[in-house]
């Protein structure tokens, strides 16, 4: 179990950076190599499907390590990323526009990155110690 959360740690924070990558590099890649802009990266649909990997990974990751390191300050700072994720992704083009909706996204994906990060450090330093696991009652 322990190496399925740090898989999904490590996944979700590549999909962030992905994500980070896809905003920054495709209009550049559309001027550069012409025969980009005829792959489907560039429209909504990316987004979405982006939206459907990170946001059950995510959750998951930030979790389950929370419930490990009981530092639960990364599972909000996950969630306020993931937050600003979907309202870029739904209401940021709309609302601010094309450079507004990257400007949220890479925002989003920062901080939800930066959470999983400290999520993945915390978990793998518990792992290393001999620390107690947390009982039922330590709530």
């Amino acid at each position: 179990m322990n190496n399925l959360r740090g898989l999904a740690d490590k996944s979700a924070i590549a999909l962030s950076v992905l994500c980070s990558i896809h905003c920054l590099a495709m209009p550049l890649a559309i001027v550069l190599l012409p025969s980009v802009a005829a792959m489907p990266l560039e429209g909504e649909e990316f987004h979405y499907w982006m939206l459907i990997a990170v946001l059950p990974l995510s959750t998951y990751a930030l979790t389950m390590g929370c419930k490990k390191h009981q530092h639960y300050r990364l599972l909000f700072i996950g969630f306020v990323g993931l937050s600003i994720l979907v309202f870029a992704v739904f209401f940021g083009h709309d609302l601010l526009g094309e450079t507004g909706e990257k400007a949220l996204t890479m925002i989003g994906a920062t901080i939800l990155a930066l959470g999983h990060i400290g999520n993945h450090r915390l978990c793998q330093q518990q792992e290393r110690c001999a620390c107690p696991e947390p009982s039922e009652n330590d709530h």
